[in-house]
């Protein structure tokens, strides 16, 4: 059955989404964060009332129909006895209630023909968690400011919500690892940029950058770099949301977009205005990776994480992430509370 809503359904969100609203959000999470924000910081974008719809067909399939072609594994024996010894009871008896978001593709979005179904890479793994613990899955659409509280007071299981881990959130969140946090840099389809990699390549160029982001610091880090070289520095372009950005871009007024990569990708394989010519972990210098999160302590994360090393194993997780072309950041293992990106 497909995974649908039940409660928390932010009112925005509450009426019938097209392609048009859907490509208007692409553009509109292009620049959404990838900050090593603390606990609470809202990375997510509202719909933007009046954009244009694209023209093109999607590669992907962006009605309710894509659930029933979701990876489904039976339960992980071994995650099943971890989950039992280790005494955690899940918020519903049978159910593993996950929080995520439902605004940000590809990462989780409602479908387009009924508002109601869960999609994206996010509800694909936490569909698989679930049936390798043995549970139901039992999606909560959560604005990113809530999570923190909803899960370490009990109310949600699990976040799986494009949550980095970070020293900070350790104090308060286990983590298990399932992707790692990519950022992409875009330029218009034909741009003569073919390659973005290191600090030489973007000299002299206009960059749409997200203020207060990390990709932010990474990039000045680099203009001062090309400054140092004697070469031109480059110059950020910032804009009050992210649609004027992705419009900069196609019209020429900028020559790239840094920002994260899922919804880089999605961008340019559904609009096909752009292309990504180049990607770099998140957290660069340091290797930042996305977690599914539990509350700290309460037992469930080693039962997840088995279940996600599982399947990695077998090939249902390559098959999620293959099916909104996110392969590029695939993890090897799934590590429980890794090195995070350092505090403030």
């Amino acid at each position: 059955m497909p995974a649908t809503l039940t409660t928390h359904r932010p009112a925005h969100l509450t009426a019938i989404w097209g392609t048009a609203a859907l490509t208007a959000l692409i553009a509109l999470t292009g620049l959404t964060g990838c900050s090593a924000a603390a606990p609470g910081e809202d990375r997510a974008s509202a719909v933007a009332p009046g954009a244009e719809a694209f023209a093109g067909a999607s590669p992907f399939d962006l009605t309710s129909a894509n659930a029933a072609g979701r990876p489904r594994i039976d339960p992980v024996p071994e995650a099943v006895a971890a989950l039992k010894a280790s005494g955690f009871a899940p918020v519903t008896a049978g159910k593993l209630t996950v929080a995520g978001s439902a605004s940000v593709p590809p990462l989780g979005f409602l479908a387009e023909d009924d508002n109601q179904t869960l999609l994206g890479v996010e509800p694909d793994i936490a569909q698989l968690v679930a049936d390798g613990l043995g549970l139901e899955y039992a999606p909560e659409v959560v604005a990113w400011a809530d999570w923190p509280l909803g899960v370490e007071s009990g109310k949600y299981d699990v976040v799986i919500s494009n949550v980095t881990v970070t020293e900070e959130r350790k104090d308060l969140f286990d983590f298990a690892t399932h992707r790692n946090d990519v950022l992409a840099f875009s330029v218009k389809a034909d741009s003569d940029i073919d390659a973005i990699a290191e600090a030489k390549d973007v000299a002299g160029l206009k960059v749409v950058v997200g203020s207060g982001t990390n990709q932010e610091k990474i990039l000045l880090d680099w203009f001062a770099q090309n400054e140092a070289n004697g070469l031109p520095a480059g110059e950020p372009v910032y804009y009050e949301d992210n649609a004027a950005g992705q419009l900069a871009l196609v019209a020429g007024r900028a020559d790239a977009i840094f920002g994260p990569n899922p919804t880089a990708a999605f961008n340019a394989a559904v609009t096909g205005e752009s292309k990504v010519v180049g990607t770099l972990n998140g957290g660069f210098p340091e290797n930042a990776q996305i977690g599914v999160t539990t509350a700290k302590g309460n037992g469930l994360i080693e039962p997840v994480a088995i279940v996600l090393n599982s399947i990695i194993a077998s090939g249902e997780y390559a098959d999620a992430l293959d099916r909104w072309d996110l392969s590029d950041e695939a993890v090897a293992e799934s590590l429980v509370n890794p090195a995070g990106l350092p505090r403030p």
